[in-house]
């Protein structure tokens, strides 16, 4: 007798493996890279994970499956002209899928996600600046709208 394959799945797996992988990042657990940062002289280091880079990330899939056998795996990056705090935010988006930015941020996480070809962060940033355009859009006309009628009301000298 045959039996029917059924299928196990679970929805709280990928959060949780996100939620791991964040925390031994933080901790410095198990991290196989390390990325440094320079913006006008500042430069930081952020310990990570090559496969959550790679995962998440068009620019460091190339960088690390471009690496020779013959000059070994890549244990540093330096990326230039990348503040530390957008980078730093783009790791937390990477590692949780969410992140907390200030509305003048925005445009500059758009230009970390572009040029790490992190298509899910740039779909994330464009999204959030649409809605902010729709929502200024909505006051204007709204604003509009209120001197409109508060024109009506007037007497108009003929």
């Amino acid at each position: 007798m045959e039996s029917n394959p059924v299928l196990l799945e679970s929805k709280s797996s990928p959060i949780n493996l996100l939620h791991e992988m964040q925390q031994l990042r933080l901790l410095g657990h198990l991290c196989d890279v390390t990325v440094s940062v320079e913006h006008q002289g500042v430069r930081a280091e952020f310990p990570a994970h090559k496969a959550v880079l790679a995962a998440t990330s068009k620019f460091f899939k190339e960088v690390f499956l471009s690496e020779k056998a013959a000059a070994g795996p890549r244990s540093s990056v330096l990326l230039s002209e990348v503040r530390a705090a957008d980078f730093a935010s783009f790791l937390e988006f990477v590692y949780t899928a969410r992140v907390e930015v200030e509305e003048d941020r925005v445009q500059r996480m758009l230009e970390v996600a572009e040029k790490l070809k992190c298509l899910d962060l740039s779909e994330t940033c464009f999204r959030l600046k649409r809605q902010m355009l729709e929502s200024v859009l909505l006051e204007l006309q709204n604003f509009s709208e209120s001197q409109g009628s508060e024109g009506e009301g007037t007497a108009r000298p003929s």
